[in-house]
């Protein structure tokens, strides 16, 4: 979906350009009637493009334009006049504004301009991640279109502060993609803070999160700084946020809504200045359906919501990415390996990956460690990764073979999620519903 903030006083004249710009283009459309209002929604709602009235009384155009460089976000903005000084569009042009049409302007004309816009915009983020992006360590190396999506979210909803909600397994670089968040979003120059939420002792996750005071508890010999006040004018990222105990979170939710928070043992009441991304391995839908989660703290987190592919879902993207940990892991043995045999090769994309990405890497650096040829080959590889059904290998069970119905559907469950795209592929393919396959996957250890 693409969105487009027209900002005017004039409530005719926006929603004139709401409904052509909605029937030449198919965009959604936001309306702010103020200077105010606009700001509010850029730091809410992830906006791809703004169309702004350069006359408005209170707060005008141009201090539209000083408030969103002042507050770091990169948004394409266009601005329009009906007075025809085209010296003050020059000016604007000049405070970071993209281009100017004048009022009088054939929608048509307006349409294209704001389709260039985003172009441009987008263009701009992809050489970013580009040149920053893709290096060894990145989950958004590859091609596939469900990876091609995920990019393309990420530009979009890393200029806007709101809280961001990272969902995958584990090992898919939930982190580095936060972190992808924090080095494109309004304060890159900021502090980028990572806590793991599953690794905190639970008597110290408010002291963790908040800091706390001498005093406060016992063996609190000195006042502490917490991590949304290490992260401030910077990101906190949460990772794990599913296994933060229930007594904490309205604590959380308070910071997420008031942006006010308490050291632990302090009666002051301080101010948080950070962009919170969270994420998690867990169905966060069941765990608050299961009253393990708030349903409050939930929504409030989802506001923004990316997926992360495991690489069962990327099958077209996994040689690429082997070939890439294959290149960094010679040049750092000092090794000279051409690449895989037939078989290795057959048995990484015959392989499920429940570790995914994290657990690619460490094959592939064990197989050049272990590799003695101009190749590698299976038994450089893990014994699991040879289990499956290789050439020259042990077939699978059959139907008819003195093997438990249970042994059976596992293999199938596994064969078919190895040789599919996606979950809900696989699920149509079996017959069955998602939601009951992700948990026969979870039962399998996948």
């Amino acid at each position: 979906m693409t969105l487009v903030l027209i900002v005017d006083d004039v409530p005719a004249m926006a929603e004139q350009y709401a409904y052509d710009l909605k029937r030449l283009r198919g965009y959604e459309t936001l309306i702010a009637k103020s200077g105010r209002t606009a700001l509010e929604s850029l730091t809410r709602d992830s906006v791809d493009c703004v169309i702004l009235d350069l006359e408005m009384p209170g707060m005008d155009g141009f201090e539209v334009l000083r408030s969103v460089e002042r507050l770091g976000l990169r948004v394409p903005i266009i601005v329009y006049t009906g007075t025809g000084d085209y010296d003050r569009c020059a000016q604007a042009i000049r405070l970071g504004a993209y281009s100017f049409i004048d009022k009088a302007e054939p929608m048509e004309r307006v349409a294209q301009e704001v389709a260039n816009a985003i172009e441009r915009r987008r263009l701009t983020a992809e050489v970013t991640l580009l040149r920053h992006g893709f290096g060894l360590e990145s989950p958004l190396v590859g091609t596939s279109p469900a990876l091609t999506k995920l990019k393309e979210a990420i530009v979009r909803v890393a200029p806007v502060p709101s809280p961001a909600l990272i969902v995958g397994e584990s090992g898919t670089g939930k982190e580095l993609v936060a972190r992808e968040l924090h080095r494109l979003g309004p304060n890159p120059k900021g502090p980028f803070i990572a806590l793991n939420s599953a690794a905190l002792p639970h008597e110290l996750v408010e002291s963790e999160l908040f800091g706390h005071e001498r005093g406060a508890f016992t063996g609190a010999n000195a006042t502490r700084k917490g991590a949304f006040e290490a992260a401030s004018g910077g990101t906190l990222f949460l990772d794990e946020i599913g296994d933060l105990p229930l007594e904490i979170q309205p604590k959380l939710l308070r910071l997420l809504q008031e942006r006010e928070y308490e050291r632990v043992g302090e009666a002051k009441t301080r101010r948080a200045d950070v962009r919170v991304v969270a994420a998690s391995n867990r169905n966060l839908e069941q765990a608050v359906q299961e009253g393990r989660f708030r349903e409050d703290l939930y929504y409030r987190l989802n506001v923004i919501s990316l997926h992360m592919l495991s690489l069962r879902e990327r099958q077209v993207d996994l040689a690429r990415i082997t070939g890439n940990y294959l290149r960094f892991f010679c040049r750092q043995c000092g090794k000279h390996i051409e690449g895989f045999s037939i078989a290795a090769e057959q048995a990484i994309r015959n392989y499920h990956w429940p570790g995914n990405l994290r657990e690619l890497r460490n094959v592939v650096e064990r197989a050049v460690i272990l590799a003695g040829g101009s190749v590698i080959e299976p038994a450089d590889l893990p014994d699991n990764l040879n289990r499956l059904p290789v050439p020259g290998k042990t077939p699978a069970p059959q139907p008819g073979a003195r093997v438990s119905l249970e042994e059976l559907e596992n293999q199938h469950l596994r064969l078919v999620i190895s040789q599919t795209a996606s979950m809900e592929e696989a699920a149509q393919i079996l017959g069955i519903d998602p939601a009951t396959l992700y948990r026969k996957r979870k039962k399998l250890g996948m």
